[in-house]
């Protein structure tokens, strides 16, 4: 059931609350709730920085906070009434999920590249420009939520695993039986070291997108025995594609039709304009935000690095403009790739923007603020699409207009105070990671990338790859994005998710033509277990490792 919260007790009057009308959404700045959501923020951020430099990858704590106020909500004490509601639920798991993606993904990761490459004078005059990047990035979101480009009926996985969670521990009944089943089945799966949320993710995308999506994950990873023999040795040395630099070509043929597929739908008329809450004007006025604001943080990030010392007149310029334009794509592009599989390659895309930097000619310190400036934007960006679909969920789907904009606006404060959060927490931690030599993995990649340099065949194997990743983006079409998503497989080596992927949607398609649309729903609920069991259990044992030292 939705909750109307004039009727929930959970949403009685506080001290503090907005005024009641005929339906309001709670306020993050009640004080329990604010309590609560600052806590869950302290927690996620420093959960994440130290998973992030020990493991290397991201932690998805987003069903951590809804937990923590079903707990809550169950002590019979009238200071914890509020945490009944799943709407306050919603801004907790919004909150600390942005919280620990903020703190390790959007701050860290970023500064900790000037650091790797010798530079750490360079940490604090950039981090202020970084941290802005961050709060813009979630914020060109929550503008573009619910518009053409990235609807709200977009699949974005782990916002639904979010959704079904909260809804299954609120409603009871068959959902929290599947939705238990599901969890079950993906901890259990974790445990073995299968990526199960690529094979809940498989229950609830485009089959198009995550075909492609599984195969450009299975010819990464066995791509030395596919093409290690003598017949392509003249085209991939030892058969390995990212050393070739394929998968960079491909998403950069991809991405570039991508963007323009951004811009022809548009300038195209939307015939689906009222059932979204963006119209075309409000989407093109983001949009136009959105340069401008990168344009001028790409200035700060000059300024503030010292790139303006290094660069002429001319350089400088074109270090301005193409540090916003690649900034403005990396967002695209990882917004896409997370809309339609769950799965964003944030690190390998601002890779990509760092060897094109390398071909320009930008010296290291300019490389250095180009990477970590393109590096800040994008997780922000995908995982405010995640907590947006779970708030867009439990909502009722826009049912309600004002109601969804309210709670909208309400997810956004909340995830500014998580990231407000984590810039404080991250200033004052960095340098003791990074006195400890722990630094995020990538951030390695990255200097040791600037140290090598790159050569012209580089350039040439980019734009020879790029013809085939633009053929698949623009024969799949917009609505598809089977160039983006084949990209983003080549970019990441994971061949089990890909064998996740693709027996994920054989299942779905027997199931479904089984079931018909009621095997639809079902799968949907179950997927969301997965994913959720997956994230728990991946979670918990990363904190057991750190905690224990357990290999």
């Amino acid at each position: 059931m939705q909750h109307d919260l004039t009727a929930d007790p959970a949403a009685a009057p506080s001290p503090g609350a907005r005024p009641a009308g005929p339906r309001r959404h709670p306020s993050v700045f009640e004080p329990a709730t604010l309590a609560l959501i600052i806590l869950l923020c302290v927690f996620g951020a420093i959960i994440g920085m130290q998973i992030l430099v020990s493991l290397g990858v991201s932690a998805n704590t987003s069903l951590i906070g809804a937990l923590a106020a079903m707990v809550l909500a169950r002590v019979p004490l009238g200071l914890f009434a509020r945490y009944r509601s799943i709407h306050v639920q919603n801004l907790a798991q919004s909150a600390i999920s942005a919280s620990t993606f903020g703190a390790a993904n959007s701050l860290l990761l970023p500064i900790g590249i000037p650091y790797a490459l010798g530079r750490p004078d360079l940490v604090l005059p950039m981090f202020g420009g970084i941290a802005l990047a961050m709060l813009l990035d979630a914020y060109m979101l929550y503008r573009m939520f619910d518009s053409k480009i990235f609807p709200a009926s977009g699949a974005w996985p782990p916002g639904v695993a979010a959704a079904e969670a909260i809804k299954a521990g609120d409603q009871g009944g068959r959902k929290a039986v599947l939705l238990g089943l599901g969890v079950a089945i993906g901890a259990i799966g974790s445990f073995f070291k299968i990526p199960m949320s690529a094979f809940g993710i498989a229950f609830i995308g485009n089959i198009w997108a995550l075909a492609m999506f599984g195969v450009g994950l299975l010819l990464r990873g066995y791509s030395t025995q596919i093409f290690g023999g003598d017949t392509f040795a003249g085209i991939i040395p030892g058969g390995d594609l990212a050393k070739a630099y394929i998968p960079h070509g491909v998403m950069i043929g991809a991405g570039l039709v991508a963007l323009l597929q951004v811009v022809q739908t548009i300038l195209r008329k939307d015939t689906d304009s009222a059932s979204r809450t963006q119209s075309d004007a409000s989407l093109r006025r983001a949009l136009g935000f959105g340069t401008v604001a990168y344009i001028a943080l790409a200035v700060v990030i000059a300024i503030a690095g010292g790139v303006w010392a290094e660069l002429s007149w001319g350089m400088l310029v074109a270090f301005i403009l193409y540090a916003a334009f690649a900034a403005f794509v990396h967002e695209l592009i990882v917004g896409l790739a997370a809309m339609h599989s769950g799965w964003f390659p944030a690190f390998a895309v601002a890779l990509i923007t760092l060897v094109i930097g390398m071909l320009v000619g930008f010296p290291p310190t300019a490389l250095a603020a180009l990477v970590a400036f393109s590096a800040a934007t994008g997780p922000a960006f995908a995982d405010m699409g995640y907590d947006l679909k779970a708030g867009y969920i439990l909502r009722g789907h826009g049912a309600d207009p004002e109601f969804e904009r309210d709670g909208r606006q309400q997810q956004l404060l909340a995830a500014m105070v998580a990231f407000l959060v984590a810039i404080v927490v991250v200033f004052f931690s960095w340098e003791t990671f990074f006195a400890q030599d722990m630094l995020p993995p990538v951030d390695r990649v990255y200097a040791a990338t600037i140290g090598a340099g790159v050569s012209p065949d580089v350039a040439r194997s980019l734009a020879l790859w790029a013809i085939p990743g633009a053929l698949i983006q623009f024969l799949g079409g917009s609505k598809r994005q089977m160039g983006i998503l084949f990209a983003t497989g080549l970019l990441l080596a994971a061949p089990l998710a890909g064998w996740a992927v693709l027996a994920g949607i054989l299942i779905r398609a027997l199931w479904t033509r089984w079931r018909g649309e009621a095997g639809r729903s079902e799968m949907e609920v179950v997927a969301a277990g997965i994913i959720a069991g997956d994230a728990l259990f991946s979670f918990f044992d990363s904190v057991t490792r750190n905690l224990f030292g357990r290999r």
